[in-house]
């Protein structure tokens, strides 16, 4: 734990706020003294936190020692931190934090739609953390399947490819194992951050009664996922096809994006952009 810039992130944000700031429910203690600063006191802070006031203070003074997930969750509400501020409070104090909603995000934030939009040629689609594809391109649905023409329940990557198969490419002989392991290194994440969805709990049970190489990576703690896997692939009209498949996190939403692209200049390349 990083005492001094937790105690300095804390600072900051309760700094940021002013009382007006504060939701109507929430009850503060009486001031005794005028406000020199215009953000809120420590001691409104702590209450609304449900901390004590001298433990607080030793958290802005890094003398505390690191606090519970279930602490930073209440500290997080009480300054009224963002996703991505509640992640870096978490990394600082060597936490993980729940989501806030306890499950999977199922919006795509209007930014990351339109970058999805602006891969013209390439091959794109997000996915939550249950790995549910919730936006695709036209690039990826020729590529891969009309996502449209799939429920809501297939669409997820994981059942497709364990299950389902309803794709226009078919991966090389022997790489289920690397697939499957994939997936439960992303899925073992998801359940750190969301461990009270059980729509994902239910998921997790079905790949690994489904999937040996997905049971096997799970009891093993698979936490490793790898961000860009090489693939061939084969395709009913393109043919033979190597590509590398990326997997981009985006900040602050619980979504990622999956992009497939080619070396330049190679025939896959030429290939994905005839799609």
């Amino acid at each position: 734990m990083s005492s001094q810039e937790l105690a300095a992130f804390l600072r900051r944000r309760r700094e940021e706020l002013r009382p007006e700031d504060v939701p109507a429910e929430a009850t503060l203690p009486p001031g005794r003294r005028a406000r020199r600063t215009p953000g809120l006191r420590r001691e409104e802070v702590a209450a609304m936190a449900q901390v004590s006031v001298s433990y607080y203070e030793r958290l802005e003074q890094a003398r505390a020692p690191r606090p519970s997930p279930q602490v930073l969750v209440a500290l997080a509400t009480a300054l009224q931190l963002t996703e991505a501020e509640r992640d870096h409070l978490a990394r600082l104090a060597g936490q993980v934090l729940p989501a806030e909603n306890g499950g999977a995000p199922e919006h795509v934030p209007e930014d990351a739609q339109q970058l999805l939009g602006r891969l013209d040629g390439i091959p794109a689609y997000i996915v939550n953390d249950r790995q549910d594809i919730a936006a695709w391109n036209a690039a990826a649905a020729a590529l891969i399947t009309d996502f449209s023409r799939l429920t809501p329940d297939e669409r997820n990557v994981t059942r497709m490819s364990t299950r389902f198969r309803a794709t226009l490419c078919t991966g090389a002989p022997g790489s289920e194992s690397d697939f499957s392991q994939q997936a439960a290194a992303q899925l073992r994440a998801a359940s750190v951050r969301h461990p009270t969805d059980n729509v994902l709990a239910e998921l997790i049970n079905e790949f690994a009664a489904h999937d040996p190489d997905f049971a096997s990576s799970w009891r093993n703690h698979a936490v490793r996922p790898m961000t860009s896997v090489r693939k061939n692939l084969h395709h009913p009209t393109l043919g033979e096809l190597e590509i590398d498949r990326h997997t981009l996190s985006l900040p602050g939403s619980g979504f990622s994006l999956v992009m497939y692209t080619a070396e330049a200049g190679s025939p896959s390349a030429a290939a994905l952009k005839s799609l």
